[in-house]
């Protein structure tokens, strides 16, 4: 199954080598740094990846959330969010029928498909426990944003929710179907809004007064409040992915890391960390490695 069109073909800058040395979204280089073998499999080789129930679960409820705020305020409750879900997987099937393959694995199709549903309306619920979206109106949702550096790296991605009070003051919003992280891998999960903090940054000139991550999964919020230190840093640590990404690129050297996320991991069968032997490299690698996939959408 040939992958989808990048969904920032029609939106980004392109990356000629000379104005625009490379791209780079959060969640390419969250890749490079789990594995870079992960990362070469998705953005150098760009092998298909069967999708998996909780991933498209969490597009699904990206999409009701986002349907939601188009309701007038008064409008938007538990209910009309449940509402919203049917026809919002409705649309998802039909812009990619390869995803009712999602069940045909199981005893009783109908009944996995139901307890899936079933399972996604319960998320929905848990977000009308972390907010009220009758008290909030988006400036932005599904905003897409790139800034070039100085180093001519280009990073975009896109923000799932940008809220701006009347003071001017930013808060970044990311949800997030899953459970939130151990204290331990915070500075991990915190991550992709911190990428998003510097574009908006060097972009607006003003540092977003809140990174908020919204978990479903569990019905919390992680909250932060980055200062310009925090933004040099990112800056800084964005420039040395792309650096170790060139280097792996010449050498040819794409490393795989084992850890726990091998066990979420479509590509272990072609590990080597587990007994498998990748394909050999494409003879010409694409002119953008780095496109923008679902994942970054949400």
């Amino acid at each position: 199954m040939p992958l989808p069109p990048s969904p920032s073909e029609a939106l980004s800058t392109a990356v000629d080598g000379v104005e625009v040395l490379g791209a780079l979204s959060p969640s390419r280089a969250a890749d490079f740094m789990t594995c870079p073998l992960l990362y070469r499999f998705r953005t150098i080789d760009r092998l298909p990846e069967r999708p998996s129930r909780d991933a498209v679960r969490g597009t699904l409820v990206h999409q009701v959330l986002e349907g939601l705020f188009d309701i007038p305020a008064t409008g938007r409750t538990p209910e009309r969010a449940r509402d919203l879900l049917v026809p919002a997987w409705e649309r998802l099937l039909e812009a990619e029928p390869e995803l009712a393959e999602m069940f045909s694995g199981d005893a009783d199709d109908d009944t996995a498909f139901d307890r899936w549903l079933t399972s996604a309306r319960e998320v929905l619920d848990r977000y009308f426990s972390l907010e009220d979206p009758r008290l909030i109106e988006p400036a932005e949702r599904e905003l897409y944003v790139e800034a070039l550096l100085d180093s001519r790296l280009l990073l975009r991605g896109f923000i799932d929710r940008l809220d701006v009070a009347p003071d001017g003051r930013i808060r970044v919003v990311d949800y997030k179907s899953g459970r939130s992280p151990s204290e331990a891998w915070e500075g991990k999960a915190l991550f992709q809004l911190r990428f998003y903090a510097l574009v908006i940054w060097r972009t607006r000139g003003v540092i977003p007064a809140m990174l908020q991550l919204v978990y479903l999964g569990n019905g919390e919020l992680l909250r932060y409040v980055p200062d310009e230190q925090d933004v040099l840093a990112t800056e800084r640590k964005v420039e040395a992915i792309w650096r170790a990404i060139q280097l792996a690129t010449e050498d040819g050297d794409w490393r795989p890391h084992r850890s726990r996320m091998c066990d979420w991991c479509s590509f272990r069968e072609i590990c080597p960390e587990w007994g498998g032997t990748p394909p050999p490299l494409p003879e010409a690698a694409p002119a953008d490695p780095c496109g923008l996939t679902a994942e970054d959408v949400g």
